[in-house]
């Protein structure tokens, strides 16, 4: 269940990174996206521990 819940979570985080980046071009939108989604996993694992641990 903690992996499904920091995938979606990370997921999410890439969509929104991916947008905002991809105001300054393609490249930016792959970084930022990545690194949304590496941030919104660890979140995920962090809610999941917190919450639902």
């Amino acid at each position: 269940m903690g992996f499904i819940f920091a995938s979606i979570i990370s997921s999410l985080a890439g969509a929104v990174g991916w947008w905002i980046g991809d105001f300054f071009g393609m490249a930016a939108g792959l970084m930022c996206s990545s690194i949304a989604s590496v941030v919104g996993y660890w979140y995920g694992v962090k809610w999941n521990r917190e919450y639902f641990g």
